[in-house]
């Protein structure tokens, strides 16, 4: 437990990202972010609304540290691509999903440490507008946090997972809660007459923000994928700390605000959402923070709302997900993506070696299964990269006919994050692999 009193110009580096081998003892975000050789470094101030996104969408594939928004330092497009993402965790890009297979499969329980360093300055006066929380557009609903990991516990139970933030006032933030399991832990405090502790943590390590943006089943420990995902890439499990309200928190993390879910509700949004369109206000809980933690010089993570880094962390941890489904009906799968061109959420991408006529198809049926959300996927053989759109799009053109490789579902349930979905959606699974035994489908080569 925290034993900490409680207290009342631009300069850019070249085109290419390079990491600096860290301590793998430290993998902080501040400390991820001082291994980035050629991060952005916005030394002005910066303006709270709306420049935060324009200096961010200028270079998402280069992390930006701002050191002065709203009279703190900020990070943001940390984890915009796979190799940062990698990187991040101590690993290759061709390392992720097997990383992530393995945690998902193995959880691993965190370690408990004392005195974490967000304890250096424990406030219960405090004035959350005075944070460097952006207003990312015009028609927002105000200005947000879209880093925050949400962290309870409910009847033996706890949960992990993202939720955005919408600044009230000075102790007042409006979450948006959708029905999965923080939803129905709220909603079973709330029948037993009582508040939901609830700790924001926002500034940690990628294997927490992975396992936060992983389903799992219900009463399963997204903390326990936190530490298996951190073991398994560099051989430590999670660090954790217990705040004054007893919930257990990454040790990590640059800012924890602890408060609870409460029964008050109040209109939420519009927010620019993974699509990059605008998601609807609605009514919804407030969360009202009682105590604010920071670490000494703390470090503020920005995830622009539509853009790369929203991608990613939402997509990537779909992705094994698919891989299993596909895998239990296509043994040899060979990679999973999500693309960025369907904002790593609505399209896919899977590479397999058939055994047999109608692989390609049962591999198509069954990554629906793996993520139900995806309304277009296609399938490829192993001499595909499917990191490449160019490789992807020529399988199309060369390998697929509509007449006997198209598979479309109609009236099926999909993502409440595409627009053009009402109530239901139609997918369309596109079996781009050669036939089987036929000559005339291989690229020319001199070897």
């Amino acid at each position: 437990m925290c034993l900490a009193s409680v207290d009342g110009g631009v300069r850019r580096g070249g085109d290419g990202l390079n990491i600096i081998p860290l301590d793998i003892g430290d993998m902080s975000l501040r400390a991820i972010l001082s291994g980035v050789n050629d991060a952005i470094i916005i030394e002005e101030p910066v303006s709270i609304e709306y420049d935060v996104t324009r200096i961010l969408s200028e270079s998402q594939n280069r992390p930006v540290r701002f050191m002065n928004l709203n009279g703190y330092e900020a990070v943001g497009n940390l984890f915009s691509t796979r190799e940062n993402m990698a990187a991040g965790l101590g690993i290759e890009r061709d390392e992720l999903m097997g990383k992530l297979l393995q945690a998902n499969s193995h959880p691993r329980a965190p370690v408990e440490i004392k005195n974490p360093e967000f304890c250096d300055k424990v406030q219960d006066e405090f004035d959350l507008t005075q944070l460097p929380i952006p207003k990312f557009y015009p028609r927002d609903g105000g200005r947000y946090v879209t880093s925050g990991v949400a962290i309870s516990e409910f009847e033996g139970k706890r949960n992990v997972s993202f939720h955005r933030l919408m600044l009230l006032d000075k102790n007042r933030f409006a979450i948006r809660l959708v029905p999965r399991h923080l939803y129905t832990m709220y909603r079973s405090s709330l029948a037993k007459g009582k508040d939901l502790p609830v700790a924001f943590c926002i500034g940690v390590q990628p294997s927490v923000l992975l396992a936060a943006a992983t389903s799992t089943d219900y009463g399963q420990d997204e903390m326990e994928v936190a530490s298996a995902l951190r073991h398994a890439c560099i051989g430590q499990p999670l660090e954790v700390a217990k705040i004054k309200s007893g919930l257990i928190v990454p040790a990590q993390a640059e800012y924890v605000l602890e408060g609870k879910l409460t029964a008050e509700t109040v209109d939420e949004g519009p927010f620019v959402d993974i699509t990059g369109t605008y998601d609807d206000r609605r009514v919804q809980p407030v969360f009202k923070v009682d105590r604010l933690y920071m670490r000494r010089n703390p470090l503020f993570h920005i995830v622009l709302p539509g853009g790369l880094e929203h991608y990613l962390l939402m997509g990537l941890p779909r992705e094994p997900m698919i891989y299993r489904a596909v895998n239990q009906v296509v043994p040899r799968v060979h990679g999973v993506r999500l693309t960025e061109g369907g904002c790593c959420w609505l399209h896919g991408v899977v590479s397999i070696t058939k055994n047999k006529e109608g692989d390609g198809v049962n591999a198509i049926m069954a990554a629906f299964t793996g993520h139900p959300s995806m309304k277009q996927v296609t399938i490829v053989d192993e001499d595909i990269d499917i990191l490449d759109d160019r490789q992807v799009e020529w399988a199309v053109a060369t390998r697929f006919q509509a007449s006997r490789g198209l598979v479309t579902v109609h009236n099926a349930a999909g993502s409440s994050l595409d627009p053009s979905a009402h109530g239901t959606t139609s997918k369309v699974g596109i079996d781009a692999t050669k036939p089987m035994g036929e000559k005339g489908f291989e690229l020319a080569s001199l070897s």
